[in-house]
């Protein structure tokens, strides 16, 4: 429909962690997210924790008894990986390897020249920083 928009952000990204406690407190305490609502669904063996990015972003976090994980090295179709906005990536790569997470080098956007570096969550997913300045 000509002058209406549909779509005004993005509400929330679900994920799928193998490990809730190990994932959660990656994304509470590594991360710095906050917990927005917390449920075990008992008919689906299955917890589902609902994150808040300082943005209002959520990340949905889910369990289930029953999963695939990644093929390591190859690039899966779909979701390829997720970016956090911040001012500063040398320093937050320097804090997430004091917390002994293993981060990759910074680059350079080549078509924006704004800094970026990746990194991974406990089930290999990978996250970037990106430089919003």
């Amino acid at each position: 429909m000509e002058g209406q928009e549909m779509i005004e952000g993005i509400h929330h990204i679900a994920m799928i962690v193998s490990d809730y406690e190990l994932s959660k407190a990656f994304y509470l305490d590594v991360l710095g997210c906050t917990v927005v609502d917390e449920n075990y669904r008992a008919d689906r063996n299955s917890w589902k924790l609902d994150l808040a990015l300082p943005d209002g972003t959520q990340l949905e976090l889910f369990t289930f008894p029953e999963r695939e994980n990644r093929l390591a090295g190859v690039e899966p179709i779909g979701l390829r990986h997720l970016a956090f906005k911040v001012r500063d990536v040398a320093k937050e790569k320097a804090r997430l390897e004091s917390m002994e997470v293993e981060v990759e080098e910074i680059r350079t956007d080549p078509y924006t020249g704004n800094a970026f570096t990746f990194f991974k969550d406990p089930d290999g997913v990978p996250l970037e920083l990106y430089s919003i300045e």
